[in-house]
């Protein structure tokens, strides 16, 4: 590779593959709706597959990585993205859609596992931190832009083109890692993909104490975060009357949030460590997530609702970095593996917080706010449950 930053944004770009392939078809979720005659809550299904997805496929591809190196297994998961977009363009059900979101799914978690497990091949464990933030600035992009130029794609022609532009996002990157990203570990022979041997090494990352401490911390955060993405397009655009290009500079503006708070938290690592730091974010997400259910319950307008919203999108920023370099840090051989669990477990929480917002549907913003609540109190309970381990999650550090 050139240098450490054209590194990183090629980095941040495969990881952008998944996100744009949920933001910029967010504001066409009534648009689908209503072109097949089917409920809200059946056609947010079709993100609820892709969460599946990605935190399903991150486990395939743990081994994997680990055992055929990093840029094959990236090469084979852009192309599968490639045709499941195609497919998802051409669905004419429901039913096929969300088949064909979670093969897409399936192609994009390759590019956010392979790049956790480069930037562990590649930086210390105190410069990841810092590393994920900047990944975090490149990626960042995606929520800001892709649901506007979703929105603006839907004003002048149909949802299904938004696909079109997935595919061709998709073919670019493509090319990019063919041709500029080196290989950062050689293929491993005596690295297992039989089941039990597999298994047996998810299970010793699982029971390394930094590792569950600090994922399990940003697991909750994802399920914080994911439970916005699945209830505000219909919290904003049905309830509190957006149209479709106010709803995606919404969503910008929280992405920017987002991005501010990736780099002041880059900023913080010069004086404080990613454990403190992690620990003040979740402790916030307590009052901030009561105060998002009292605004909704008292009916106070979108104003306060996008205010809190803003500031539970940006502990995001915070916490993922930090806790991604915390949770790998520990894993060198084995830092596929240690990867891919990580993001199942995030995506993984994230699924089960929007099929929960879906299931819980009731025309109103409260399923979305009890669900972020619920999911910011355990990420604040994480640290706290598990102080008697905490010691060891930091003399590692």
């Amino acid at each position: 590779m050139k240098s450490s930053k054209f590194l990183i944004v090629l980095l941040g770009a495969l990881v952008a593959v998944g996100p744009f392939s949920i933001d910029m078809y967010l504001p066409g979720l009534p648009s689908i709706a209503k072109d097949f005659a089917a409920p809200i809550s059946s056609v947010q299904l079709t993100l609820t597959s892709f969460f599946f997805g990605i935190g399903f496929g991150q486990l395939l591809y743990g081994p994997i990585i680990d055992r055929f190196g990093r840029k094959t297994p990236l090469i084979v998961g852009l192309t599968i993205y490639i045709l499941s977009t195609i497919g998802c363009a051409l669905s004419y059900s429901v039913g096929a859609l969300v088949v064909f979101r979670l093969l897409q799914s399936l192609g994009a978690c390759a590019g956010m596992v392979i790049s956790r497990a480069i930037v562990r091949d590649v930086f210390s464990p105190h410069e990841a931190a810092k590393v994920f933030s900047q990944i975090m600035l490149v990626m960042g992009i995606a929520p800001i832009v892709a649901p506007t130029v979703g929105g603006f794609l839907l004003t002048f022609t149909h949802w299904r083109v938004i696909f079109v532009v997935l595919g061709l996002i998709a073919v670019a990157t493509l090319a990019a890692a063919w041709f500029f990203l080196e290989e950062t570990r050689a293929p491993d022979p005596g690295i297992s993909l039989r089941l039990k041997p597999v298994m047996e090494e998810y299970l010793e990352v699982l029971r390394t104490p930094r590792f569950y401490i600090y994922t399990l911390t940003a697991g909750f955060a994802a399920a914080v975060m994911f439970s916005y993405i699945a209830g505000s397009p219909f919290v904003f655009m049905e309830i509190y009357g957006f149209s479709k290009a106010q709803y995606g500079v919404l969503f910008g503006f929280n992405a920017a949030g987002l991005i501010l708070a990736s780099q002041v938290n880059n900023l913080l690592l010069n004086r404080f460590e990613s454990v403190a730091i992690t620990k003040f974010v979740a402790f916030l997400y307590l009052p901030f997530g009561l105060l998002l259910l009292a605004a909704i319950e008292l009916d106070l307008g979108p104003y306060p609702v996008m205010f809190l919203l803003f500031l539970l999108v940006g502990g995001f920023g915070f916490i993922i970095p930090n806790s991604s370099a915390l949770s790998m840090a520990p894993f060198k051989q084995n830092a596929g593996s240690a990867s891919a669990l990580m993001g199942a477990l995030q995506m993984g929480f994230g699924g089960v917080a929007s099929a929960i917002v879906s299931l819980l549907h009731d025309g109103t913003a409260m399923p979305m706010g009890i669900v972020m609540a619920v999911c910011g109190f355990m990420a604040f309970v994480v640290p706290v449950f598990f102080r008697k381990h905490e010691h060891a999650a930091a003399t590692t550090t």
